[in-house]
């Protein structure tokens, strides 16, 4: 099995854990919990993780997604050290390091300035988080692996009164899309690329 994503959440930010609550199957996230984001391939491998979790540690499972490749799950609790403890319990299935993961790679990073009414009409139709308004900036991320849009949306709106409109951890490439004024969306996108590039483990294949 391949570790692709491994990051912890230490605190949600409120915007992501609403988000989190409305595409969630599973048990739903609470504002200041920690959270762990695994992501693996072949994806149907997922399910041995979730249950090396679940039976040795008290976090509940919010997403388990079996993707066409690639395996998502997320897990989160009010204890910091019960989402780790998890964390070194999968790693052990796994039978990898941490370090084993895949580094983050930015496939692309962009904002728009002036949002028009038409193209804000087609964003908010299909984001699930707040909305988007017209003359605003729009960023938009896309990341490989996938799991670490989750990371970079927390971090976004830690550093910056965005509003998050759009997160996608799961499936080729990660997406996140934020809105809000030009100088907090600057300053939301450098925080994700400190984050992003802050995050060590092994260079993704760009084939894949």
């Amino acid at each position: 099995m391949e570790l692709r994503t491994f990051t912890v959440i230490d605190s949600l930010e409120p915007q992501l854990t609403g988000f989190l609550q409305t595409v969630c199957a599973g048990f739903q996230p609470l504002e200041g919990q920690a959270a762990l984001f695994v992501e693996i391939a072949p994806g149907i491998a997922i399910n041995r993780l979730t249950d090396a979790a679940l039976k040795r540690t008290r976090v509940l499972p919010g997403m388990q997604i079996v993707e066409r490749a690639y395996g998502l799950l997320e897990v989160h609790h009010d204890d910091q050290g019960e989402v780790r403890e998890a964390g070194s319990f999968i790693l052990q299935t796994l039978g990898v390091e941490e370090s084993d993961r895949m580094k983050p790679r930015i496939v692309s990073s962009e904002i728009i300035t002036g949002l028009s009414g038409h193209q804000e009409m087609l964003i908010n139709r299909m984001r699930h988080g707040d909305m988007i308004r017209e003359n605003e900036s729009l960023y938009f991320l896309e990341t490989q692996p996938a799991g670490y849009a989750a990371i970079a949306a927390n971090e976004a709106e830690k550093a910056s009164p965005i509003r998050l409109l759009e997160v996608i951890t799961f499936g080729a490439f990660g997406r996140l899309y934020l809105g809000g004024g030009e100088a907090e969306i600057e300053e939301a996108k450098n925080a994700v690329h400190r984050t992003l590039e802050g995050i060590t483990g092994k260079t993704p294949d760009r084939k894949r």
